[in-house]
């Protein structure tokens, strides 16, 4: 019988790979469709849809899978303590992973370039918006790359913490059959 703590962990490790699902497509389509219709925009009409984007993203709901997998990370972590496992250490990976590469990336590099771009208005666009523009755009380029291969390894984590379960079961099913 797989320990007490399996179905957390397994249920925190599930909603942390979901999370990093929905963020890789999040940040995957917003680079291969929006980035690319908004190269075809003048500044004024960039700064205007840019900001326009900027205040409507900031909800509850993007919130929670935002800031979810590292946290779904840990606790999949705490409540399977299982450290000798390898679908254990590849979940902490994906956490710090995330933690650093999207969060802290996203804090340091992608909203100083909002708050930019939010202070422009039509009349007050600097000559330079199209590099801003085009940081913008390498910066969340990033997080797609980088969201979608700790979605990609996530998904091994949580095969493999599937098997373990199956074959936890099965080794304490053939010790009761001797």
């Amino acid at each position: 019988m797989p320990p007490r703590s399996s179905t957390p962990s397994f249920l925190a490790l599930f909603l942390a790979v979901l999370s990093l699902g929905l963020m890789a497509g999040f940040f995957g389509t917003y680079s291969a469709n929006v980035n690319l219709a908004m190269l075809e925009l003048d500044g004024p009409t960039y700064a205007q849809v840019q900001s326009a984007f900027n205040r409507n993203v900031r909800h509850v709901l993007f919130f929670v899978f935002f800031f979810g997998p590292p946290l779904w990370c840990a606790l999949a972590l705490v409540s399977a303590w299982q450290p000798r496992t390898g679908w254990w250490w590849l979940t902490a990976v994906v956490g710090v992973g995330y933690a650093l590469g999207i969060v802290l990336f996203t804090r340091q590099v992608n909203l100083p370039l909002n708050h930019l771009t939010e202070s422009w208005t039509p009349a007050t666009l600097p000559a330079d918006w199209a590099a801003t523009r085009d940081a913008w755009n390498r910066a969340n380029a990033w997080r797609a790359v980088w969201s979608l291969a700790l979605f990609a390894v996530g998904l091994v984590a949580l095969v493999w913490r599937a098997n373990s379960g199956h074959m936890a079961r099965a080794r304490a099913a053939a010790t009761i059959d001797r």
